[in-house]
């Protein structure tokens, strides 16, 4: 019998081990105890941030306590609001939010923190609570956190208490942020809805008028299209809608301005199926299109034609509003000088600072237009951006 392959076949598995031993030997840890410390500290902040960017109350306190109890170290925690009302009480030593809460009261009325010694007797357990304020610059006390330690708490748990407080005021922050900017975006389109609205209802309903005797068919079929228009125009739900909706919209709305301008009005759509269901802000392209018709063709004799255009761009939508009309001085555009009596473009600044709010800085209007030329708007809207739906 030849042993010789029985040989190379143990020199062969000889190397292999040998291989294995020296990269598994020169293989770096995948973590250190610091390094897995540092990622268990921020995903701990993480899970606390998440409840306090919904703002600060009971809810949101007693989702994140736990969190921020962690990251302080303390054997118990508290929040109280604004009024030195409990929000939450996590862990034991139920029986000290009495005391927090007076602590409490100190903090915001001095703003700053509050400690409080013990034991209150030899076999109480707890040697301090630490009533932290939660101090939001320009806007003043919005809270207070507080922990309760078994230990006599030293500058480093104090500290550790000072910057878990900034870091929930950071959130608390965001949080109002976020509100105010929902609240400005409902205002916007509040403001949108007076601006163009009135002036279209005054002349759709006197068109509806005309049509009661000399065509009563023709005038119920544009009152319930006028009932679905506003229907959709002054609804109440969320800041932002889909492109099929906001076109089914100005389909009603170009129904009715074609029953007042008749065959002088023209109207040219060109959609690609696949941008239907891109999400954009709510009446992003109805000032455009009312603008078109108002300020293109209701100056110019004869009427004109309106082109719509919505096209897949890739990663974006490319939508425009163009009409051969009348157009308007590009200097007074860049100026920002446009107003209602000045007869320009209405809503224009409107649509651009929410689509910029929406979807960032590349996002605007761009404007193409000259006395005698006509005007095309354009605008780019991202086919998905995270957090916004409609």
């Amino acid at each position: 019998m030849n042993s010789a392959p029985l040989w190379l076949a143990v020199i062969a598995a000889c190397a292999v081990a040998a291989i294995a031993l020296i990269s598994f030997r020169g293989r770096r840890a995948l973590t250190t105890p610091e390094e897995r410390a540092v990622h268990s500290t921020l995903h701990t902040a993480s899970l606390a941030a998440r409840p306090l960017r919904q703002g600060l109350d009971a809810e949101s306190a007693a989702e994140a306590a736990p969190h921020l109890r962690a990251l302080t170290g303390g054997d118990a925690l508290g929040v109280a609001d604004a009024d030195a009302s409990l929000l939450t009480w996590n862990g034991p030593y139920d029986e000290l939010a009495g005391p927090f809460l007076e602590a409490s009261s100190r903090a915001i009325e001095g703003e700053r923190r509050v400690l409080l010694s013990y034991p209150l007797g030899p076999d109480h357990a707890v040697r301090a609570v630490i009533a932290q304020p939660l101090l939001i610059e320009d806007v003043g006390v919005v809270g207070v956190l507080g922990a309760v330690t078994t230990s006599v708490p030293g500058p480093g748990m104090l500290g550790a208490i000072s910057e878990v407080a900034r870091y929930a005021c950071g959130q608390i922050e965001l949080a109002e942020l976020d509100a105010s900017r929902a609240r400005l975006d409902r205002a916007e389109v509040r403001a949108l809805r007076a601006q163009i609205s009135p002036h279209f209802i005054y002349n759709a309903l006197g068109t509806i008028a005309s049509f009661v005797r000399t065509d009563p068919d023709r005038a119920r079929e544009l009152v319930l299209e006028f009932a679905d228009f506003t229907r959709y125009s002054f609804r109440t739900a969320g800041e932002f809608t889909v492109l099929a909706d906001e076109l089914r919209n100005i389909d009603r709305y170009l129904t009715l301005e074609r029953a007042r301008f008749g065959d002088t009005l023209q109207v040219t759509l060109r959609v690609a199926p696949e941008v239907l269901s891109v999400v954009l802000p709510f009446l992003a392209l109805q000032p455009l299109v009312e603008n078109a018709v108002r300020h293109g063709l209701a100056g110019r004799s004869g009427g004109g034609t309106i082109t719509i255009v919505a096209a897949d761009e890739g990663t974006d939508c490319l939508i425009s509003v163009e009409d051969d009309g009348v157009g308007m001085d590009p200097d007074m555009l860049r100026s920002g000088s446009l107003n209602v009596e000045e007869g320009a473009h209405v809503g224009l600044s409107n649509v651009d600072d929410r689509l910029r709010a929406a979807f960032g800085n590349d996002y605007g209007l761009v404007v193409d237009t000259a006395p005698g030329a006509g005007t095309k708007v354009s605008m780019r809207v991202p086919k998905f951006r995270a957090g916004i739906r409609a």
